[in-house]
């Protein structure tokens, strides 16, 4: 889960490059996204080309398999910037973010039986809570449907994500997370190549330097490293957990804002940060004690259960043995006595 912390918060890093690149450069939201999967894609294949040492075998997905990972990413990606455009990154932000862990709840317990239970939706309603206190809590805003409609198809890529990634970790066919998330931004590259092109693909400034660094910041840390790290441990967490914790990345990117760009401190801010983190400790301590839990009470329960079957068919043994009448009041006392 540790995996997923780091990843929540290297995405978090993202919005504040991408608004100095803004300030810096006329870079449009499309140019950006595909310079940020073109550039990922390279890190990625710089380090796959690195020879590491022979672990276990792992089953490698199909192409097609990969290819859809990259259409739901590049979907997630895309959508997301759309509804940014249409409604604002407030309403767009708490709809995408806010709807993801319903989908991948719903999808989760359909589809592969994960139950969140009492204590993980009160997590999720409270994460939730503080999503829309941190990112709505300035009184900004405007909610328009068809911004609202980009960010539930960007909330809809995001799920199925996550959900397929659990789906194959649950079966040992995940595969490499590298060749993953280099699939995932390839794929991303081509279909944002023709977008970014009428945006408008490369930069004018008078910060050339200053551009490029960023960019590199971004394809390396939010994108190669982050997704990385996150097809890793979506693998092994149960899928609605992931989602929750991934809402990290608001907070991430509140603080940076604060720390980094000089935004004003709100007591929005604050509270719904608090409100986040603590439902996000939550399921995460849940999720470190539901492994622990299990085998502590189970070999108790069978123990129990043995010895009382056992003492029960030593009895009925011992009756029939000796004989009907008193063979079934003699069997019946010992278990009896057996089983106190």
């Amino acid at each position: 889960m540790l995996y997923l912390v780091v990843a929540g918060a290297a995405w978090g890093t993202a919005g504040a490059a991408a608004s100095l690149l803004f300030l810096a450069s006329d870079l449009g939201p499309l140019a950006l996204s595909f310079w940020r999967c073109a550039g990922g894609l390279v890190v990625l294949l710089a380090v796959l080309a690195v020879p590491r040492p022979r672990g276990p075998r792992r089953p490698r997905p199909s192409v097609a398999s990969l290819i859809g990972t990259g259409l739901m990413f590049t979907v997630f990606q895309a959508a997301y910037f759309g509804a940014v455009r249409e409604t604002g990154l407030a309403v767009g932000t708490v709809v995408t973010l806010g709807a993801g862990p319903v989908l991948i709840a719903l999808g989760a317990r359909y589809w592969m039986g994960e139950r969140l239970g009492r204590g993980g939706a009160v997590a999720v309603v409270g994460a939730l809570g503080g999503l829309a206190v941190l990112v709505l809590g300035s009184g900004g805003g405007e909610v328009r449907p068809l911004g609202v409609g980009w960010a539930l198809l960007s909330a809809a890529g995001y799920a199925g994500m996550t959900l397929r990634a659990r789906w194959l970790g649950q079966r040992g066919a995940g595969g490499d997370p590298l060749v993953t998330t280099a699939w995932s931004v390839g794929v991303g590259s081509v279909c944002l190549l023709p977008l970014a092109a009428v945006e408008g693909l490369l930069p004018h400034t008078a910060e050339l330097g200053r551009v490029l660094w960023l960019l590199v910041y971004v394809a390396t840390v939010p994108t190669a490293l982050a997704y990385g790290l996150y097809f890793t441990g979506a693998a092994s967490v149960r899928a609605a957990t992931v989602s929750v914790i991934m809402l990290i990345e608001p907070v991430s990117a509140a603080v940076i804002a604060v720390l980094v760009l000089g935004e004003r401190l709100t007591a929005a801010v604050v509270l719904g940060t608090v409100l986040l983190l603590t439902a996000v400790g939550a399921l995460i301590a849940a999720e470190a004690r539901r492994p622990a839990d299990g085998p502590r009470v189970r070999p108790v329960a069978r123990a129990d259960s043995s010895g009382q079957s056992s003492s029960r068919s030593a009895g009925q043994g011992a009756g029939r043995s000796a004989g009907q009448g008193a063979g079934r009041s003699a069997g019946q006392g010992a278990g009896q006595s057996a089983a106190r």
